[in-house]
């Protein structure tokens, strides 16, 4: 039980630099742990460093740090304009949220501030043209907020990105923050990667140039984090925590592509080492205390997918052990409650713990959008389990959630996430009752809009749910050909590999039904699973070796 936290301790500190004063903030991370950029400003040069290390810290979404030292730069030389354009940068987390009204009324004030700075010293500071564009083109985002909405502002500020890629070739940050821009100003469910494949192209020139670039590297990784593409995101995930191996993001980041390739070790090394960092420097009085969630988030799926079930015990426990705190953007929510609605959601479900899952109860203090999680669960272990009328009810709360939501203009967004789980519960309940027609082509349509759109790799798949569906009915054929198209787009799922074993053997298809409990049981190597699939692949693997060596001595 104690494993996890040891691999902890000696992944981050092989990492990461030791001080002896726990008060120290970033100001001691050099180019070895960030990673390296040259971004010349027409600052003062005592600010130069300051400026490029913030800049290196925002390429690693390490905002809140980012914005200390911007603001540094600003008292050590009041007339940086470009001080401006990163406070305003750092408001701004491109892929992660939209910022809300007093956050672009800030990142507005600052960019103001900054065209003010220019306009006074525009006759002394040669490089002023190239800064003001910067400031001009981030204006485009934060100037039209009461005009334009989040994805038009978006489209305005890439487009003004694209013309300083093109005014300036020789300035490598326009190319990065060009690609970045092409990847924020993405349309929700966009299905064609257009401007993922278009940041890429631009990023895979600079990598083969400046390998050593936390942003280049970083955002390859967020222009393949699709099934479709993610391949071509590897070197870039190996990469990456090398180049900043201080930066809590740059060590979870790499197992966007080992989850979406079924590289489960590479994938738990990744995010120990970025729970391990972010905890060192919470401790030290550094921002972004919340990120660690979102890694455990993916080392709870990797520890369920490789036969690591204690390991993921091990994370549950350890959320609900923590103190309550702030999220990462300071508004006051606990990003605990999330993880401890969602982690023993997935833990039961994945485990086809039936039972358990149907008896779990609302976490105290969640978001309705948090709870519609634990109902779906609910719901789907109670049909899985026979209980009908339990099924039945929680299905009807994640409705009433479902319609809040949409109520509630603001929070409409969310309002699809919780409609899919409750398509999810519906098929499920409808199996139960009968009506299979209709729960396969329920779980058929939502497989396909996740295939399409390539969601990530951190929930059970609709097309697994259809292929388990198939098994419960007795048609293991039509099991085995939903099992292996998943596989396609999720390898090395445990419940996809198993599955898949299992409904061939079904089907009496002897050698692919090995082959599958071969890969399944390589797959969780190293573990101390008492799982009984993994049983049954191994004493179907003995069987099968027993009878070849029988066969070899007739």
């Amino acid at each position: 039980m104690k494993l996890p936290a040891l691999m902890l301790a000696l992944v981050f500190f092989a990492a990461f630099p030791v001080f002896a004063d726990e008060d120290h903030h970033h100001e001691e991370l050099t180019p070895d742990q960030l990673g390296t950029v040259h971004f010349p400003v027409s600052c003062s040069p005592s600010a130069q460093k300051t400026f490029e290390r913030g800049v290196a810290l925002l390429h690693s979404f390490w905002y809140e740090e980012a914005e200390k030292d911007f603001a540094q730069v600003e008292l050590d030389d009041p007339q940086c304009a470009m001080a401006q354009w990163g406070l305003a940068m750092s408001q701004w987390h491109q892929l992660w949220n939209h910022p809300d009204a007093a956050t672009l009324k800030k990142g507005e004030r600052e960019i103001k501030r900054g065209e003010a700075e220019i306009k006074k010293g525009k006759s002394l500071r040669p490089k002023t043209d190239r800064e003001r564009d910067y400031l001009a083109a981030l204006g485009e985002f934060y100037s039209s907020s009461g005009k334009l909405d989040h994805q038009a502002r978006a489209n305005a500020y890439s487009h003004a990105m694209e013309g300083m890629y093109q005014r300036y070739p020789d300035d490598r940050e326009a190319a990065i923050f060009y690609s970045l821009s092409l990847l924020a100003s993405a349309p929700d469910g966009d299905t064609t990667f257009v401007n993922r494949k278009k940041a890429a192209a631009v990023l895979e020139t600079l990598f083969a140039v400046i390998p050593d670039h936390p942003g280049v590297a970083h955002y390859l990784i967020h222009s393949y984090d699709k099934p479709q593409l993610a391949q071509l995101g590897l070197p870039a995930a190996r990469r990456y925590a090398q180049i900043a191996p201080a930066a809590p993001h740059a060590l979870h980041m790499p197992s966007h592509i080992f989850a979406r390739l079924g590289l489960w070790q590479d994938d738990i090394h990744s995010n120990l080492a970025s729970i391990a960092a972010t905890q060192k420097t919470a401790a030290m009085h550094m921002g972004g205390e919340g990120h660690q969630f979102h890694a455990m988030d993916f080392l709870v799926y990797a520890y369920l997918q490789s036969g690591h079930e204690a390991e993921a015990q091990h994370v549950i426990d350890e959320v609900k052990a923590m103190p309550p705190m702030k999220d990462m953007y300071g508004v006051g929510f606990d990003p605990r409650i999330s993880s401890l609605v969602s982690f023993p959601a997935k833990y039961e479900l994945e485990l086809h713990h039936w039972a358990n899952a149907a008896a779990l109860v609302p976490v105290a203090g969640a978001d309705i959008g948090d709870n519609s999680i634990t109902y779906w669960a609910r719901a789907i272990g109670a049909a899985r389990s026979g209980n009908l009328d339990q099924a039945r009810k929680d299905l009807a709360e994640i409705e009433a959630i479902h319609q809040a939501l949409l109520a509630a203009k603001e929070r409409a967004v969310f309002a699809e996430a919780v409609e899919q789980g409750q398509q999810e519960a519906a098929a499920w309940i409808a199996h139960a009752e009968g009506k299979n027609d209709a729960a396969m082509q329920s779980l058929r349509t939502i497989a396909e809009r996740e295939e399409a759109t390539g969601d990530e790799p951190i929930a059970i798949p609709a097309r697994e749910m259809l292929a388990d569906l198939l098994l419960d009915m007795n048609r293991p054929e039509q099991a085995l050909l939903e099992f292996q198209a998943d596989l396609k787009f999720n390898p090395n799922r445990f419940d996809g590999l198993y599955g898949a074993a299992h409904a061939a053997e079904m089907a009496g298809k002897g050698e692919s039904a090995n082959a599958y409990y071969t890969q399944l049981i390589k797959s969780c190597e190293g573990s101390n699973s008492d799982r009984p699939e993994l049983g049954r692949a191994r004493a179907q693997l003995a069987k099968k070796g027993a009878e070849t060596a029988s066969a070899s001595q007739k």
